[in-house]
């Protein structure tokens, strides 16, 4: 007798080829666009760094600095924060907390306005101030940060305070060495969403040195002269950093995922 499940039924295999098939499409539509925009872009790369429309080069520095430095400042100061609210006996901790969580309710157009009020008081508008410093804190990442740091092993922070570290000496040379993948997936997803941001440089960035990438790619698409080639190949280069971080910190990210499962409680 053949064993049981060691070869596929005609349906079977009817199944496997279809859905192979409707990946390859669903691929396919996916790729579409970014296949055009490189297509249509080679013509026109000699031109982003040399045209006169936008600062296109300066943007991808802004884009760069603010990128940097609002991810390097929430990595910080949620990870603080998070472990602090996770590990720090505090009698009003749980208050803290939950006022923390409520205001990832209160919608981004109600604080907009608020915000943008302070940072033209303190003088910052056109200033990399008035980019970076609004986005070094986040709410969602304090709570990511307090759920992982809840389920991290006591038994390394212990040996680690056996060995005369302080709490934050523990933090700096034990907790946050063995939570690097988790540090990098966070890391992602803060790089991406500061690089795409639009509408507070946009406000915010009222001269065009201070004009991060999107926003310089906005000027070429509502010029009175619209150039589309140029357009493509400028969001072509506006995108490669991104995906270079991707690829570096792949691997981290993964970890990162799969280390959260982890517990020492």
């Amino acid at each position: 007798m053949r064993p049981v499940g060691h070869h596929r039924t005609p349906a079977g295999r009817v199944g496997a080829v279809a859905r192979g098939v409707a990946l390859v499409v669903a691929a396919a539509l996916f790729l579409l666009p970014f296949a055009v925009l490189v297509r249509d872009s080679w013509s026109a790369l000699p031109e982003v760094f040399s045209g006169t429309e936008v600062p296109f080069a300066r943007s991808l520095l802004n884009s760069t600095a603010v990128a940097v430095l609002q991810t390097a400042g929430q990595l910080l100061l949620c990870s603080l924060a998070g472990y602090g609210l996770a590990r720090i006996p505090y009698r009003h901790a749980p208050a803290v907390l939950y006022a923390t969580v409520a205001t990832l309710v209160v919608p981004a157009a109600v604080t907009f306005v608020p915000g943008f009020v302070v940072v033209s008081s303190l003088g910052w508008l056109s200033d990399l101030r008035g980019l970076v410093v609004p986005g070094l804190f986040s709410a969602l990442n304090v709570f990511l940060f307090r759920q992982y740091f809840l389920d991290f092993p006591v038994a390394l922070e212990e040996a680690g305070r056996l060995d005369g570290l302080s709490r934050l000496g523990v933090f700096r040379r034990v907790v946050v060495p063995n939570s690097t993948g988790f540090f990098a997936a966070v890391a992602v997803v803060d790089l991406i969403g500061s690089w795409n941001q639009f509408l507070w440089p946009l406000v915010v960035a009222q001269d065009s040195t201070t004009w991060t990438v999107q926003v310089a790619l906005s000027g070429l698409l509502t010029a009175q002269n619209p150039r589309t080639t140029l357009l493509f190949a400028s969001a072509a280069v506006s995108i490669l950093p991104i995906v270079l971080v991707f690829a570096v910190l792949q691997r981290h990210l993964v970890r990162g995922v799969t280390g959260t499962g982890l517990t020492g409680r």
